[in-house]
């Protein structure tokens, strides 16, 4: 199958098309890079012509929340359109676990409002929504800093590494469309602050990590059903020890 990933160079987008061009598919990285841009249309409707499948991993570049919600909002319209046009048989989108659970977010309003352009497009869709990924552990740690110390939420939390999302994201990019949305989280729960140590722990920051259940999340409170799947789930492999090995 022709697979075209947009936001194929970033984070997930570069696993996921060696992954599939491991299984044998033919996987086309689109991004501004490459010159396809989502939000314009520049350079869509080659870069989706004789496509199968679309896989749309891109994020935006500012989580200010006038401009992400125009990111998500106009590219996942354009997308709708092109693939529809292109005659596409799958769209496949990552969006985040939660995202109706946290409407003080900016950014999870911006990701639900793309979920539902997604769903309402003649598109056949499979939304996956994951936690937070290992990867963005340490970048989190530091909107907690309070006078040498990192002050993060005490809610549950069970992120999920970048290469478990990359595997369950091909996993549904070749199947049939769900219609539907499936939950990715990692293998382990745990409150937020015992993750944000251990990853701090291993890069060698001694500072201290505290949990509060009052410390916001960007900038919204949480709780512990706000960041994690409340039904079934389909979870990664990779336990944060192994992740943590490899930095």
């Amino acid at each position: 199958m022709k697979i075209v990933v947009i936001g194929g160079t970033g984070l997930i987008g570069s696993k996921l098309v060696a992954k599939l061009k491991q299984k044998g598919h033919e996987a086309v990285p689109a991004s501004p890079k490459s010159g396809v841009n989502a939000v314009t249309g520049d350079g869509l409707a080659a870069a989706l012509a004789g496509a199968d499948v679309v896989v749309d991993v891109a994020n935006a570049p500012s989580w200010e929340p006038a401009a992400v919600l125009d990111f998500f909002q106009r590219s996942s319209r354009n997308l709708a359109a092109t693939e529809a046009a292109a005659g596409v048989k799958h769209h496949v989108a990552l969006s985040i676990v939660g995202t109706e659970r946290s409407p003080d977010n900016s950014y999870f309003r911006a990701k639900l409002a793309q979920e539902t352009i997604i769903k309402s497009s003649d598109v056949p869709y499979s939304i996956v929504r994951a936690t937070q990924f290992f990867e963005f552990l340490g970048a989190i740690a530091e909107t907690g800093v309070i006078g040498g110390k990192i002050v993060v939420p005490s809610a549950l939390f069970q992120p999920i590494a970048a290469s478990d999302v990359a595997d369950r994201l091909a996993e549904v990019a070749i199947g049939p469309p769900l219609n539907g949305t499936i939950d990715i989280a990692g293998p382990e729960k745990a409150p937020f602050n015992e993750f944000i140590a251990r990853r701090l722990k291993a890069s060698g920051d001694s500072r201290p990590v505290l949990g509060d259940p009052k410390a916001p999340y960007y900038g919204a409170p949480i709780g512990d059903k706000s960041l994690n799947p409340l039904g079934e789930a389909r979870l990664g492999t990779t336990p944060l020890a192994t992740w943590l090995a490899n930095l």
